[in-house]
């Protein structure tokens, strides 16, 4: 995020309660992924930052600290606020509703607008996928799968510091972490097309879960979820923290038409795109090569465009209506776990 900001030109300043780690970003990560530090970044030990006068602010803290920090986000009345995903914990107790609820309360006192880092809907690739899609011409939405299937080895071979899953929130679905939450993109995504095509608000969830428990960690290595919308629509979600190589993959389906979408090593982006003319299918496809900062490029170029318009962050891709409705399904998918698989609300 931080190399985003620079290449649209935006001072960066940096914050981390632990000094190692700000050396560790300017001396190994930062240099080996980008060639060399860029000396304009200003690096802050927790507690010595500036505080006020920053249009936005970043917090990539661990969902399970990420609502107390935010509230004091909000007091430097910066114009944006990004949370990064998933929002927060799973709701499944009295205390993290407390804590959730404590945020969402000061949001409406406050002219900060907040959104979410799911920054996969925000791509090219998705945009490509909605504009095909959305022809109603197509006919009925027959089905809507989302699927994330990703080892997190590649997050631990990113962060070598990390000795595995138990010396962060990722070993702990009560943190946030799990498959459910960490590749949360794919919940993300199934409910922003349930929206876009129509098939209505979504309703309730049935999942089963492979659970690892092993003191001190506790987390679902991989989840099935099933989403029913308040118009009878159903659909499935499956993410894993095993799966080598990775599957990223959507597939949409209406009566006369589909499309599919894929993400691979690369990162390459591609779009299979299929119709129904004259009872045969005619199918074409695409391919977008991209570099892994562009990710965050187009969420920058995004959130750019929500400093000059600031209302419109309710209405953004990631805005943080999206991001509670991911969270809301998180929650349900482990509250349906507990009680067997049965279909519950959000």
């Amino acid at each position: 995020m931080a190399q985003a900001s620079r290449r649209v030109g935006w001072d960066v300043a940096v914050v981390d309660p632990d000094a190692k780690a700000l050396d560790r970003m300017k001396n190994e990560i930062y240099p080996a992924r980008y060639g060399a530090w860029d000396s304009s970044i200003k690096l802050y030990k927790l507690g010595e930052e500036p505080r006020g006068g920053f249009d936005v602010i970043f917090l990539g803290t661990p969902p399970d600290v990420r609502m107390s920090m935010a509230v004091q986000c909000l007091s430097e009345n910066p114009k944006i606020l990004q949370l990064e995903k998933p929002i927060f914990v799973p709701l499944v107790s009295n205390e993290k509703i407390k804590e959730m609820n404590l945020f969402l309360n000061e949001i409406k006192n406050s002219n900060t607008q907040v959104i979410v880092g799911h920054e996969y809907v925000l791509g090219e690739g998705i945009g490509r996928v909605e504009k095909f899609i959305g022809d109603k011409s197509l006919g009925e939405v027959e089905s809507l799968e989302v699927v994330v299937r990703e080892n997190w080895k590649g997050i631990f071979s990113a962060h070598p510091w990390l000795a595995g899953p138990h010396e962060t929130y990722l070993g702990f679905w009560q943190k946030g972490g799990g498959a459910c939450g960490e590749h949360s993109h794919a919940i993300h995504l199934w409910r922003h097309f349930s929206e876009f095509l129509g098939l209505g608000k979504v309703l309730e969830i049935s999942a089963a879960m492979n659970i690892v428990k092993s003191d001190p960690i506790e987390y679902d290595a991989a989840s099935f979820i099933n989403i029913r919308t308040e118009k009878g629509f159903l659909g499935h979600v499956i993410q894993d923290v095993i799966t080598d190589p990775p599957v990223v993959f959507m597939r949409i389906q209406r009566k006369n038409g589909f499309v599919e979408w894929s993400r691979h090593a690369g990162p390459v982006e591609r779009i299979k795109f299929g119709k129904l003319i004259n009872g045969k299918w005619e199918v074409s496809e695409e391919e977008i090569k991209l570099k892994r900062p562009d990710d965050f490029y187009h969420e920058i170029m995004h959130i750019a465009k929500l400093l000059n318009n600031p209302k419109e962050a309710a209405a953004s891709l990631v805005s943080l209506r999206s991001g509670l409705d991911a969270l809301k399904i998180i929650t349900a998918a482990h509250n349906s776990r507990v009680k067997g698989s049965l279909f519950v609300k959000i």
